[in-house]
This record gives structure tokens, C-alpha cells and sequence, in this order.
């Protein structure tokens, strides 16, 4: 059962795209937009499949992709999707216009993760990692505390007035704190 494959792979080329094909592929979609990803390739005179059309236009070829260095904005929305979304790399670039999936993904390995650790946050939990060496809780002394709307919703604090390492390190840190009601232990169980 299943799916039927989206093309015959016999006759399609693989591999890397060429000039004459990329703009064959913005031409055709210019022209009659993008519909139906299957029969695109026929129509438009290209010799591949339709997932490889799709995944060119939308990564590389499409208008509205931002190309460059992320700004300190995308990357503190990064952090906050990642902490409610976790890797669901479609539904935050859906929320960053102008990136892709896969290249939020890409800088969330490469840049942001590595950031979190070396901070001691861990990037799956958002939480402040123990130091194993002396077992105890390695926070800021410094760092402000999250404003609590309530006792189970933390608002992040306005990080656009950090202005060195050490700010956005303790803004970081504080990310995903939660007040625990009194009837819940910290694993979410009612006591």
C-alpha cells in the first residue's frame, strides 16, 4: 500500500542542477505557477522528478528566500519556537519569512545548539544543565528572572536591550523557567 513513487526514475537526471535547468524550472513557474508538483517536470522540459523540482524551488529558487547571516532577532525567535516546537523545522520557518526548513535546521546544529551548551542550557529542554563536577545548578548571579503572567506561563524577557555577551548569555539562560504549582512536582505529577 502506500504511496505510488512520484515518478519512473528511469531517464531522470540526478545530482547537481544546472543553470539552463534552474531557469527553466523559474520560467515555467512564472508562467503557471507551481500547482502540481508531479507533472511540472514534463511540462516545463525538465529531466527530473517532481520531489527534486519541489525541494529546488522552495530551498534555492524561489524569490523571497533571504539569503545571508541571521539576524539577532530570527535567531532569538529560533530559540523561543524550538522551546514550545522542538525540531519541527517546518512550522518555525513557517514563522520566519523567507528562510527554509532546512536552513533553520542547518543553524540550529552549526550555531544555536552549540551556543545553548556552551551556556549550559540544554537545547532540547531549554533549562539550565547541572554542572556534573560539583552537582549543583550553574545560573548567573546576575541573570533577571522571567515575568510570570501567571502560575503556569512564562513571557520571555525583552532581549533587544542586550547589548554584550554576558546580557544575552543571562537572557538566555532564563528562557524557559517555569513556576511549578504547588499541587505538581517538577516531573508534572499532582503530589
Amino acid at each position: 500500500m502506500g504511496r505510488s513513487p512520484c515518478c519512473e526514475k528511469n531517464g531522470l537526471k540526478k545530482g547537481p542542477w544546472t543553470s539552463e535547468e534552474d531557469q527553466k524550472l523559474i520560467d515555467y513557474i512564472q508562467k503557471h505557477g507551481y500547482g502540481n508538483w508531479r507533472t511540472l517536470p514534463k511540462n516545463a522540459g525538465l529531466q527530473r522528478c517532481g520531489k527534486s523540482c519541489r525541494l529546488r524551488w522552495t530551498n534555492y529558487l524561489r524569490p523571497d528566500i533571504k539569503r545571508g547571516r541571521f539576524s539577532f532577532e530570527e535567531e532569538e525567535t529560533i530559540i523561543q519556537l524550538h522551546s514550545f516546537l522542538g525540531n519541527k523545522w517546518s512550522a518555525i520557518a513557517a514563522r520566519l519569512p523567507g528562510r527554509t526548513d532546512n536552513e533553520i535546521k542547518n543553524f540550529w546544529n552549526t550555531h544555536i545548539r552549540k551556543k545553548l551548551l556552551r551556556m549550559g542550557i540544554d537545547p532540547v529542554t531549554h533549562n539550565q544543565s547541572f554542572n556534573l563536577a560539583n552537582s549543583v545548578l550553574t545560573t548567573p548571579s546576575s541573570s533577571p528572572s522571567p515575568t510570570t503572567l501567571n502560575s503556569s506561563s512564562t513571557t520571555y524577557i525583552n532581549s533587544s536591550s542586550c547589548s554584550t555577551e554576558d546580557e544575552m548569555e543571562s537572557y538566555c539562560s532564563n528562557l524557559m523557567k517555569f513556576d511549578i504549582p504547588d499541587f505538581l512536582d517538577v516531573n508534572g505529577f499532582i503530589i
